[in-house]
């Protein structure tokens, strides 16, 4: 449980989970795919820029 609350904090989580949701649009009608695709992209976007990286 621990190991996936920490993951779940990082940035790369969020975008694979969100690259994940928006790739299952491809299954459905093609207005709602691109509706889809619009809005997992938005989120990737704010993500990144809202998000700072990680110093290592």
């Amino acid at each position: 449980m621990r190991y996936v609350l920490e993951r779940l904090q990082e940035r790369s989580t969020w975008l694979g989970l969100i690259a994940l949701v928006t790739g299952f649009g491809v299954s459905v009608k093609p207005e709602v795919s691109n509706s889809i695709i619009t809005v997992g992209s938005t989120l990737a976007g704010l993500i990144a820029a809202l998000t700072p990286d990680r110093e290592r």
